[in-house]
């Protein structure tokens, strides 16, 4: 009798992974053992010959459980990754990478990055990543109208697709506490109930936001220091402290089966920031030691070279300008949002003994919420009422205000166009506007400081005066933060197309591959297995119209009328029909609106009644009862006949009554 061989098949004996296959680290191939069927030999028994009903049914359970068998795997190799990057060594010891994204030939579960707003634009940022079964969302930002979006109050990004698949959303994670970065979370919260996380300050931000849509009550807010690590299924989220405009910024370190994903947020490199430290650079530079497999960095000063400057550098040409302005009133107008600015406002109205009033509602709540968290300290007794600022002589006081883009609901826009109940511009104002218009927002803010100062205030606006800094990061700092993470895969975010080109060049300098770079777009699948990264599909993306308590119900449609009515204003024509017999009862009248005045213009006026009335007169008969056709015909010889006389397109609407 043949003796069986009950060793095990060498490695050898195993034929390399098919192309496209993905392998969990850690778990064996599906490969089978090579063997040699001489034709003296049976063939091999079938898998499930010779086992016992119960054996097959249990290889049957197995079989099906695989998917989540993967689900598993792909969270045991996150929490491996995490345990051993916070294992301690020996300062002599190098402990080897536990990934290395560099290395091919090393499959994971896939890993998805879908941009759903932020790529070829400001504002608006929404990131999700997915693998497996587990999906989570970076940021859930905002934009401003355009000026061709008549009446539109905000712009939020399409939700369609997170909704689709809310069964896998483990959370939100929130980079810092801008507009553009958590302006719309209440809008999805009111759809998807998820854990929220971000830091002490970013969190009392979306506080505000969340009461005044009556849903913090049901929301699970969720405080993270830099440096903590927040699991999000088979993935993690550790928090890296980040300089920006705002305090308590962070990054995120994403840990997947796939490798190391670095999403940076907004940042810069200040070495001297007013609140908190400075930029983690050595956690960016552990991380790269490891092997960072794809970095999505901020673009929004990609063209800008050299370094951003410290907001200190504001503070001192503050100080310059109060010391200087000692008879004058002095208002400031910048974002609401900038901590660190209206600090040092504080901090100079104090050295100069003056009092500091707050105008402007969204700069009164920021202001509120930063001092309760401690985020700004404010001297006892320097802060006044707005109300009372008529008690205080003007050389001893500093106002705060909204308006530094020229918004024409602003403070500042209503102060300039002496609209303000409780400010009027004199030629005792020194008003500093310290901020760089949005692009886009140079009209405005040109027509804002063209209006005070006919009023006859002093106005420091020019970029020469250092009265503002930038927050995001310039061409040195972004080269800086390649270098220190060495990605395999580069993605550039957060810019528009012509800023993420740029940012792409910066990367190709730093010798990352072509082919190893996307510049992608709003709802691009973006998808690794730790070897490849490729686009993978679409999924829907784009944008949601706000307009007071109507969230999407303007579109296109509505916008394109909007658009029409401002360009060339509307011509109503009414007109009574006896139900029965037909006749034209009364009208054709005309009504103009933002046409002409009809007063001015009754010769015109007069004609078109007299057209509309042969068109109404020849369609009209009895028992008529389909009105479109009458409708249109009335729409065409008026819009032929008053683009003759006037080369204008008013929109026409017909209205046709029965009695």
């Amino acid at each position: 009798m043949e003796k069986k061989n009950n060793r095990k098949p060498s490695a050898q004996s195993h034929k390399a992974p098919q192309p496209g296959r993905y392998l969990m680290p850690g778990m064996p191939g599906n490969q089978k053992k090579s063997v040699k069927n001489p034709s003296n030999k049976k063939p091999a028994a079938s898998a499930h010959q010779g086992k016992t009903t119960r054996q097959r049914a249990a290889s049957k359970q197995k079989q099906q459980t695989a998917p989540r068998t993967t689900e598993r795997a792909a969270e045991a190799r996150t929490k491996e990754i995490l345990r051993n990057d916070r294992r301690e060594r020996p300062e002599n010891m190098i402990a080897p990478a536990v990934h290395d994204s560099r290395k091919p030939g090393r499959r994971s579960a896939p890993v998805k990055i879908i941009p759903l707003g932020g790529l070829n634009e400001i504002g608006k940022n929404l990131y999700l990543y997915e693998c497996c079964n587990d999906m989570f969302i970076v940021d859930c930002g905002l934009a401003f109208p355009d000026e061709d979006m008549f009446g539109v109050d905000l712009v939020i990004p399409d939700f369609t697709y997170i909704i689709k698949n809310k069964d896998k959303l483990r959370g939100v994670v929130l980079t810092h506490g801008h507009e553009d970065h958590i302006g719309s979370l209440a809008y999805l919260l009111k759809q998807v109930n998820v854990p929220v996380y971000g830091t002490r300050l970013t969190l009392g931000l979306v506080e505000g936001k969340l009461r005044e849509h009556g849903i913090l009550s049901q929301c699970k807010l969720n405080v993270v220091q830099p440096r903590q690590t927040v699991k999000m299924g088979c993935m993690a989220v550790e928090f890296i402290r980040v300089n920006h405009s705002i305090p308590d910024s962070c990054g995120f370190a994403i840990h997947t089966p796939a490798g190391i994903i670095i999403h940076t947020g907004d940042f810069k490199v200040d070495y001297t920031p007013i609140e908190g430290g400075i930029i983690d650079l050595a956690r960016f530079g552990e991380l790269g030691n490891r092997g960072v497999l794809a970095l999505l960095s901020e673009s929004t000063n990609a063209e800008r070279p050299g370094y951003t400057m410290s907001e200190r550098r504001v503070g001192a040409t503050f100080r310059n300008f109060f010391s200087q302005a000692e008879r004058k009133r002095i208002i400031v107008a910048t974002f609401s949002s900038n901590i660190h600015r209206i600090q040092q406002i504080i901090d100079n109205a104090e050295m100069t003994g003056r009092k500091v009033a707050v105008s402007g509602r969204s700069m009164i709540n920021v202001l509120t919420t930063a001092i309760e968290l401690n985020y700004i300290r404010v001297p006892k007794g320097i802060l006044v009422d707005i109300d009372k600022i008529g008690k205080i002589p003007p050389e001893e006081l500093v106002i705060i205000t909204t308006g530094s883009q020229g918004e024409p609901m602003s403070a500042l826009s209503r102060m300039a166009n002496n609209e303000h109940k409780q400010v009027t511009i004199t030629p005792q104002d020194l008003i500093i506007i310290s901020a760089n218009p949005i692009p886009g927002n140079e009209k405005l803010v040109g027509r804002v400081v063209n209006e005070l100062m006919k009023a006859g205030a002093k106005v420091i606006y020019e970029a020469m005066y250092d009265v503002h800094v930038s927050g995001h990061a310039c061409q040195e700092e972004l080269k800086m933060m390649i270098s220190l993470t060495r990605p395999k895969f580069f993605i550039p975010i957060h810019g528009e197309f012509k800023h993420m080109f740029k940012h792409a060049e910066l990367a190709r300098q730093l010798h990352i591959p072509e082919e190893n770079i996307f510049i992608a777009g709003n709802g691009t699948v973006i998808e690794t297995d730790g070897t490849d990264m490729k686009i993978t599909g679409q999924v829907t993306a784009g944008q949601v119209l706000v307009d007071g308590l109507g969230v999407g119900d303007v579109g296109s449609v509505v916008l394109r009328d909007r658009k029409h009515l401002a360009q060339d204003g509307l011509i109503i024509v009414v007109a009574a029909v006896e139900k029965s017999t037909g006749k034209i009862m009364s009208g054709p009248d005309i009504v103009s609106r933002g046409f002409v005045y009809v007063r001015e213009s009754e010769a015109l006026m007069d004609e078109a009644r007299e057209r509309a009335a042969a068109v109404m007169k020849k369609a009209v008969y009895p028992n008529m009862r389909e009105w479109s056709g009458l409708k249109s015909d009335v729409k065409d010889a008026l819009g032929g006949f008053i683009f003759s006389k006037t080369g204008r397109s008013p929109m026409i609407l017909p209205i046709i009554m029965e009695v």
